[in-house]
């Protein structure tokens, strides 16, 4: 990556045309993953643009400023995917996907991209050779676990190296990342270099029709440089001559899909193609965006509104759960210290310690709960409030909870 600190993208990444044309602008937000630890006071922090734009010639939605990686994926990145069960359960049942529609054998090579902590190649490491690549130094974890991870980017490089030293892969794996790594093309022969003829890439990206029928601008992030609905998927994958053979809309990260791809004419295209892509149809309009961005605006003011009326009446209000699209939330509406007292992380997270990004907000073990009683807790992880609100109950919280979206309300 040439460019010191980001750039501004004028051509979509996909089709190459220079047909953008904006959906969507957050102002600037801070790199979700920048973290200051508490009681060291901040000399600066840096803001990037975050907007989105549509490309009619791909039908994608994508960012208009790309940060350097370096930046946005710091060595000590603090995300682990093993802390959270619905992920722990999603990866489960992709293995046992898998076996059924693909039946690798204890021989084939399995490489998951962005491997992070070995979550997703656990469910693999007993039955077949495993691989895992991940630049971070969370994936350590995963080379304790027995994974064998090489701590690098996804690269030509990185390609050499797998080829000489682990062969062809039959399955690559990319979940919530192939919206992560900048230049798609490159990414996409680098996958193709590695993967057998007969080999099956599955990715798991954060899915366009759930951000906008449930108003999550919480997921527009520099992480995230694209947004994928299963037709813009469709483009990028041909391009390459790679087939969708089946697609499933799963509940990760307030809703995803996971799509299979291979170059094998044996896959049969399963029905779940062709049902999503007539689907989207209706979606991908420009009434859509422009009500998706009235909605995101009636959100965020709604919310400071709840937020600001409590405070009136003194009212203490906590945070629960720190995930990146939080740092949006709170940046974008404009929530700080004296609006949110704090944030409560589960036990073990690495951001116990550390300030929300943009703001000087701690984050603290949920453990507090127990000596200090807020009036309010607010579900930064709002997609999955329903086992928040249990496990919080079960912590002695007595108090009401606020749910920032779809669309902000109060509940018991």
């Amino acid at each position: 990556m040439s460019f010191r600190f980001s750039k501004n993208i004028i051509k979509c990444q996909l089709s190459g045309k220079r047909d953008l044309k904006k959906v969507l602008s957050l102002g600037f937000l801070p790199p979700v993953n920048n973290y200051f630890s508490t009681g060291i006071r901040k000399k600066e922090e840096v803001f990037f643009p975050a907007e989105i734009f549509y490309s009619k010639s791909s039908k994608l939605i994508q960012l208009g400023t790309i940060v350097n990686k370096d930046i946005i994926f710091p060595k000590n990145y603090p995300y682990t995917s093993s802390t959270t069960k619905i992920l722990r359960d999603n990866f489960k049942e992709l293995y046992l996907e898998c076996k059924k529609i693909i039946k690798p054998s204890e021989k084939d090579l399995i490489i998951d991209i962005g491997s992070n902590d070995g979550n997703l190649l656990s469910n693999f490491k007993k039955n077949h050779k495993v691989l895992g690549i991940t630049p971070e130094k969370i994936g350590k974890i995963a080379i304790k676990k027995g994974i064998k991870t090489l701590l690098k980017y996804f690269d030509s490089l990185t390609c050499k190296i797998i080829l000489k030293k682990y062969g062809r892969a039959k399955i690559i794996t990319a979940t919530n990342v192939f919206a992560h790594i900048d230049d798609i093309n490159k990414l996409m022969k680098n996958i193709n270099k590695i993967l057998e003829k007969d080999g099956v890439f599955i990715t798991e990206s954060h899915y366009l029709v759930s951000l906008i029928k449930t108003v999550q601008y919480d997921t527009i992030y520099h992480e995230h440089m694209r947004y994928y609905s299963l037709t813009s998927l469709n483009y990028l994958f041909n391009k390459f001559n790679f087939k969708i053979f089946h697609a499933k809309k799963i509940p990760t990260h307030g809703g995803s899909i996971r799509v299979y791809v291979s170059k094998n004419k044996k896959y049969t295209v399963q029905k779940s193609v062709k049902n999503i892509l007539s689907q989207e149809k209706k979606y991908l309009t420009w009434k859509t965006f422009n009500d998706f961005k009235k909605n995101v605006v009636k959100s965020k003011t709604n919310l400071y509104g709840i937020i600001k009326k409590l405070k009136q009446q003194n009212k203490k209000i906590f945070g629960v759960g720190a995930p990146s699209r939080a740092a949006t939330l709170i940046n974008y509406v404009g929530l700080n210290e004296d609006l949110v007292d704090c944030i409560l992380e589960i036990k073990g997270s690495y951001k116990i310690g550390k300030y929300m990004p943009g703001t000087n907000i701690p984050i603290v073990d949920e453990k507090i709960i127990k000596l200090k009683q807020p009036d309010y807790l607010i579900l930064f992880s709002w997609h999955i409030s329903k086992s928040l609100i249990k496990n919080f109950r079960k912590l002695g919280f007595k108090g009401k909870f606020i749910l920032p979206l779809p669309v902000p309300k109060i509940v018991r």
